[in-house]
């Protein structure tokens, strides 16, 4: 493994590449990122961005390469139903909040779900925080209601409602590196080996700074170094567009989600594009189908991409398609339709005979009041009490552990139901 592109001291930064394939790397590369991008800055100074790539493509990783291979070998058991798989954290990380007390909070609540999973289960859990990256948001809008460039997260642009302040700034990406460098420290402090980082694959400039070139599977690829796993979103997923072909590129164990849009026919093609060798757990397919769509739209998108025999990850996304809007005014999900959209997602695969295997949750550590429901009964008038979210809402440590109890009965029931498939074909079958 080798940092990639390679610039040695002595050349004046001047691109060689050493080993033939890096010549082909490098083609792909900029092929990948020449293709339509949705949901980039538009840099008012695109050579300050310029400069500030380069300034990245020196600077130290975020996290290993041996780390990143350790996550790909558990997340194969978890593709083969061996596994099950917690990711959660904040919507969107900020500078501000990036300090020890959050983020410990944050850990803590991953910690105590995970346990209410495994002492349920008896299942292995595979646990996967949405820190140390996570800074940059897609946004529906280009401005908010009050006319300014809405707020993209703090490696673009600032929350605070000043045209100054929503300018996007290419040096904040620079701010994003040292602050992720630093909760990553955290994370492997208080987090030891069990918990691996992740954020959203969006904002380009960024996602192709820091890069190892792999040699090691069957096809020369990238290896990124500022995330074990990075995921594709519903607003990026264009199969001619960067996001896909960058994607492609990687040796990471990659995701991407799928909401009601997605037909079976697209699901099999983002699964032949994304895990070409047929590698269990490459790939992880998140649904965000909302709870009332959930048990009709998801059956033949996992009946079409088990037919294709990749072993995927079916992970549950209940929060995204569960968004509304309060009488007040506040973005907001409610708990109890959380809860259903993850009972659909478990219905159908026990139906289909497969595995449920994970979920994707917005979570703190904090007691924040950003989602209605739970056991507190958290309601319209609660919400403008504590609710801080930079972007989404997202359950507060009561609510979390709430759903993990909820999830590990689900996961009990699933598993003494057995794991053959209703033709009677075992699961652990691949292409």
């Amino acid at each position: 493994m080798r940092r990639f592109p390679h610039r040695p001291a002595d050349t004046g930064g001047q691109i060689h590449d050493r080993h033939p394939e890096d010549g082909v790397l490098n083609r792909r590369l900029a092929e990948a990122l020449a293709r339509p991008a949705a949901q980039q800055p538009c840099w008012p100074v695109p050579e300050r961005a310029r400069a500030v790539v380069e300034q990245l493509q020196q600077a130290d990783p975020i996290v290993t390469p041996s780390d990143t291979a350790r996550l790909s070998d558990r997340l194969a058991s978890a593709a083969r139903g061996e596994a099950f798989l917690l990711q959660g954290g904040d919507c969107a990380e900020t500078f501000a909040d990036n300090t020890v007390s959050h983020l410990r909070a944050n850990l803590r609540v991953l910690a105590r779900m995970a346990d209410v999973l495994t002492h349920a289960t008896d299942l292995p859990l595979v646990t996967i925080a949405r820190m140390a990256g996570q800074y940059a948001k897609p946004r529906s809008n280009a401005v908010d209601a009050s006319g300014l460039p809405v707020y993209r997260g703090d490696i673009i642009n600032s929350a605070e409602p000043t045209p100054a302040a929503r300018t996007p700034d290419p040096q904040r990406m620079l701010r994003a590196h040292v602050n992720a460098a630093g909760a990553m420290e955290l994370v492997r402090r208080f987090g030891g080996s069990e918990v691996y980082v992740s954020h959203e694959l969006l904002l380009l400039d960024y996602e192709r700074t820091v890069l190892w070139a792999d040699d090691s599977g069957p096809e020369a690829r990238l290896m990124s170094g500022l995330a074990h796993f990075l995921w594709i979103g519903e607003r990026t997923r264009q199969l001619d567009g960067a996001h896909i072909a960058f994607a492609e590129l990687l040796s990471n164990p990659v995701g991407i989600k799928i909401g009601p849009s997605v037909t079976a026919e697209l699901a099999v093609e983002y699964v032949e594009r994304l895990d070409p060798h047929c590698t269990p757990g490459r790939l992880t397919l998140v649904s965000r189908m909302g709870n009332g769509l959930v048990r009709d739209v998801l059956p033949p998108i996992v009946e079409k991409v088990s037919a294709s025999g990749h072993q995927v990850i079916w992970q549950c996304d209940p929060m995204h398609g569960n968004t509304l809007q309060a009488g007040n005014g506040f973005k907001t999900r409610h708990f109890d339709d959380v809860v259903d959209e993850i009972a659909g997602f478990f219905e159908v695969h026990r139906e289909l005979g497969t595995h449920p295997g994970g979920i994707h949750v917005e979570v703190t550590g904090e007691d924040v009041t950003e989602c209605l429901g739970g056991a507190s009964g958290i309601g319209e008038r609660d919400l403008p009490t504590r609710y801080r979210t930079a972007c989404d809402p997202r359950l507060n440590a009561e609510q979390s552990v709430e759903l993990a109890y909820f999830v590990a009965e689900m996961l009990a029931g699933w598993r003494s139901d057995g794991r053959a498939g209703p033709d009677g074909r075992d699961l652990a079958d691949s292409c």
